[in-house]
């Protein structure tokens, strides 16, 4: 099946440097996708993107290269519902990989079975609506109510204006909650602006809400690092993940967000974003909790 990628896709950036970093062993690369291959995993008709090709062997390459022991697939939006992709590059892994899927309300108990059984750990509502179209909250929620006797969690993307209309549903979610990239805030403000405070303050009021700090490329006003590769990249995003991971250090979780869908100013070198780590985690307990003990008590706890 033939695709055409979205007018003005980045691709993936090839060849990314090594890091200078040096991760700690088991470190999880706890947020990545794969996309398709189209013509083996057909992208949703439903979808608002297309983008490019990303597969599975890929994504294991790169895991390879930056130092990484195991990953975290996030089901793209791309996909729809259909995890074939995610479940096909889950399994592939063996035990170094675990999923977190898109599903419906109308999933059978068998399917949510099979899910598990495949390495899937979590579930992922989408708010930001120029994504996807939104679920309503009552389907979320009968979500909700059944993957909680697997174990599994809520992954849950949103833009920081949009908490406060959010912040009682969820609440109401009964599982432990992962918020995608620290709810998107504006790292134009000072970091003590009340946008970021409400969202400390979510995080502080519910001690089952963990945050990923990820996705300095996306947040980033300044932009890329200059191209002589200096370490000094994304700094206007360092005070935001600093601050959650020294307030949450036993909560909190990075990822590559490899391979980058939508990004609209630049396609980031991975290695660098690696050597980002070290400015919002600066000692080696906390690169440890980040890196390695809680993305392994969340996925893999029976390894503990």
């Amino acid at each position: 099946m033939n695709y055409t990628k979205t007018p003005g896709w980045l691709d993936w950036y090839a060849g990314p440097s090594r890091p200078q970093f040096t991760l700690p062993a088991g470190s999880v690369d706890a947020h990545c996708h794969v996309f398709g291959p189209g013509d083996e995993f057909p992208y949703a008709p439903q979808r608002k993107y297309t983008p490019c090709d990303a597969s599975k062997n890929q994504l294991f390459a790169l895991r390879d290269h930056l130092g990484f022991e195991r990953n975290v697939i996030v089901q793209a939006t791309c996909h729809g519902a259909d995890n074939s992709a995610l479940v096909d590059a889950c399994k592939s892994a063996g035990n170094k990989a675990r999923g977190v899927a898109t599903v419906k309300a109308d999933i059978t108990d068998p399917e949510l079975q099979a899910l598990h059984t495949a390495g899937v750990r979590g579930v992922r509502f989408n708010f930001v609506k120029r994504l996807v179209d939104v679920t309503p909250e009552a389907e979320l929620l009968a979500i909700a109510d059944r993957i909680g006797p697997l174990g599994w969690h809520v992954v849950i993307y949103f833009e920081a204006p949009d908490l406060p209309e959010l912040w009682d549903f969820f609440s109401s979610i009964p599982t432990t909650l992962v918020v995608d990239h620290m709810g998107r805030p504006d790292v134009s403000q000072p970091v003590d602006n009340p946008e970021f405070n409400l969202f400390l303050r979510f995080m502080q009021e519910h001690e089952n809400v963990w945050s990923k700090v990820s996705c300095p490329e996306r947040l980033t006003v300044d932009g890329p690092p200059a191209l002589n590769g200096e370490l000094a990249a994304y700094q206007d995003v360092v005070p935001f993940a600093r601050k959650v991971v020294e307030t949450f250090p036993d909560r909190v979780l990075w990822g590559t967000d490899w391979p980058h869908p939508n990004l609209k100013s630049h396609m980031p070198d991975d290695g660098l974003l690696v050597d980002f780590i070290p400015q919002i985690a600066v000692n080696s307990e906390s690169q440890m909790k980040l890196l390695v003990d809680n993305p392994m008590r969340l996925y893999w706890p029976e390894e503990i």
